[in-house]
């Protein structure tokens, strides 16, 4: 399956940071990783710290698949809103889920800081803007939910809106928690670390089928070699959907494009993202160099030769709507590009064992906040190797 188009702003900016081999030989670790992407950056992080050895995977160069294409806004919010996910799963678990995404953006930002990772990632406020006056009714449901636990949330009124970010709407929640970062480099310059530290790392690596036994499991290559472990550890995103052979994610395309360096925005909102309540919502925040980024227009339809020809409409799209909101910024557009988005029913990621892979356990970040759910995942694996239960793990398992 290919997961962007060409032409991925972050991929442009950053070019091929590192690159690894291919795997010609057979290997043996406590643990392998297949996926080599942001999520896979980071379990394979936490894994080293907690001293076992891996070996990271992946078919493509690292971070080549959907990590290149992402938007890297870091919410704490979820894409099922808390008061409606407070009905599909219960009040005290849905606010869990919600406190832990906060507590993820503070956890990302320790790491960057203590590996020393510069990849521009930015502390911002976020704002969820009513899109229409019937919108702003339930979004002022989901304020008052949110205040009601404490979440660091205020409402600001459609002219409170204007006169700070000169974006025009029906008012909106601010929330004092979010973040941007470039998750290419991220993932780069993570994995890099990791190598210096005993991390084994192949890339353009075409796996055959896997073996799943009582001690163990077995990678094994279509070049003949093999690679075994006690445990396997997928990090795929969407790709796994296919794999698993369940409904547990939609997949659709979604498009995004970029500014040029240097546009002229309302100071506030610089330090900001922000979203509104339409389906598909228009996205946006700005970048460390000096752009404005843009998003939405999803569609069902994610086949590569789709998104490559429809992503200059798409993005048209995207700007129209963004004039509606920002009517006095001139966006010049000066990248475009799609990818692979997957949401499930309740907006939560699934981590944790399948009942169907013996040995084996998946972090799949879906919806809009696929890289905090992967900060979360770190935790949640390394305590379940330990035989630790996290408390997460019930409310992200599989066959919930």
């Amino acid at each position: 399956m290919r997961v962007r188009t060409y032409e991925s702003f972050w991929l442009l900016k950053n070019g091929l940071l590192y690159s690894y081999p291919s795997l010609q030989k057979n290997l043996s670790a406590d643990i392998v990783v297949v996926g080599g992407g942001i999520t896979g950056a980071l379990i394979s992080h936490a894994l080293v710290k907690e001293g076992y050895s891996t070996i990271l995977l992946d078919k493509r160069d690292i971070a080549l698949g959907s990590t290149s294409a992402t938007t890297s806004m870091l919410q704490y919010e979820i894409d099922q809103p808390l008061y409606r996910l407070a009905k599909m799963i219960g009040e005290e678990p849905a606010v869990a889920c919600y406190r832990a995404g906060i507590d993820t953006i503070k956890i990302l930002e320790k790491i960057m800081r203590d590996e020393k990772i510069d990849c521009g990632f930015a502390s911002k406020k976020s704002l969820y803007f009513a899109h229409s006056k019937w919108a702003s009714q339930w979004l002022k449901r989901e304020f008052d939910i949110r205040r009601q636990f404490e979440l660091g949330v205020q409402w600001l009124t459609a002219t409170e809106i204007k006169k700070s970010y000169g974006l025009h709407c029906y008012g909106g929640i601010l929330s004092d928690t979010a973040a941007s970062v470039d998750a290419y480099k991220l993932a780069h310059e993570l994995i890099h670390k990791n190598v210096q530290r005993g991390l084994q790392v192949y890339d353009q690596v075409e796996i055959a089928g896997f073996l799943y036994g009582k001690r163990g499991t077995t990678v094994c290559l279509k070049n003949g070699y093999t690679v075994k472990s006690k445990k396997i550890i997928f990090c795929t995103g969407f790709e796994a959907v296919e794999m698993i052979g369940e409904p547990i994610a939609d997949l659709n395309s979604t498009f995004a494009c970029v500014s040029e360096t240097n546009i002229v925005l309302p100071e506030k909102l610089q330090s900001l993202l922000a979203w509104n309540t339409r389906r598909p919502y228009l996205y946006m925040r700005t970048t460390d160099d000096g752009r404005l980024l843009a998003g939405g227009a999803d569609s069902r339809y994610r086949a590569a030769r789709f998104m490559e020809s429809r992503k200059a409409a798409k993005s048209a799209a995207i700007i129209r709507q963004l004039k509606q909101c920002l009517p006095t910024v001139s966006f010049t557009e000066d990248f475009n590009w799609a990818g692979v988005f997957g949401s499930t029913k309740d907006g939560l990621p699934y981590i944790g064992e399948h009942p169907r892979f013996r040995n084996a356990l998946f972090v799949l970040g879906f919806g809009g906040n696929g890289i905090t759910f992967s900060v979360q995942g770190m935790k949640i694996i390394t305590d379940s190797l330990k035989g630790i239960h996290h408390p997460l793990a019930d409310y992200y398992r599989f066959n919930r």
